[in-house]
């Protein structure tokens, strides 16, 4: 009976680190976004040869803690990349607010890439703001964009210009940290010690 005890403890705790592996990440809230995974557009732009390329948005939370786009390796030929983004404000080419966390990928990568700020960056609702992918290094990289999207809060910007009937694919908004995972595990053990010396205590006062 007690090495079944065991073996069911033991499996709680596996299956409990694993759900802790996964709350830890942080929960996406999403404020501006020219589409969803639904529609990821119909063509690609290539980041290095056109800048300054990007997009304006007009956010109405007071911060931007990650701006996720979806990219494109422009040539299979063994060499990923690292692209990192600017956030720009006044214009495509203005002062630069912040910039997030490198992202690697591998060759042929082609998916939705979550680019974070290490320190969320506070921006006025209501107003415009710009950012802009950058090829730290690798190979040529392309960027999804469409001129369906309609996005009402900015327009796609290549070779610096306004491109006001075309979209760059991107969700942008907060991260909403989740609770440490030490500190999960610790609730999670003190409910798996909580029922057997509950019933000891019970028992205790029976006799």
């Amino acid at each position: 009976m007690k090495a079944h005890l065991r073996k069911h403890s033991v499996a709680t705790v596996a299956i409990f680190l694993i759900w802790v592996s996964a709350s830890a990440q942080g929960t996406f809230i999403y404020d501006q976004q020219s589409s969803t995974e639904a529609n990821l557009g119909e063509a690609a732009v290539v980041i290095q040869s056109s800048q300054p390329i990007g997009q304006s948005f007009t956010p109405t939370l007071s911060s931007v803690g990650f701006i996720r786009l979806y990219l494109i390796d422009a040539t299979v030929n063994g060499i990923g990349a690292t692209v990192f983004l600017n956030l720009r404000t006044d214009s495509i080419t203005g002062p630069i607010l912040g910039f997030t966390d490198s992202v690697t990928m591998s060759d042929s990568f082609s998916g939705t890439a979550d680019f974070s700020f290490s320190t969320p960056v506070q921006v006025t609702p209501g107003t415009a703001y710009y950012f802009q992918p950058v090829v730290q290094s690798g190979d040529t990289w392309r960027v999804a964009a469409h001129n369906g999207f309609n996005y009402t809060g900015g327009t796609a910007f290549y070779f610096g210009q306004p491109a006001p009937s075309s979209d760059l694919w991107f969700r942008e908004g907060i991260v909403i940290p989740e609770p440490s995972v030490i500190s999960l595990f610790l609730v999670g053990v003190g409910v798996l010690l909580y029922a057997p010396l509950a019933r000891h205590f019970r028992t205790r006062a029976c006799d």
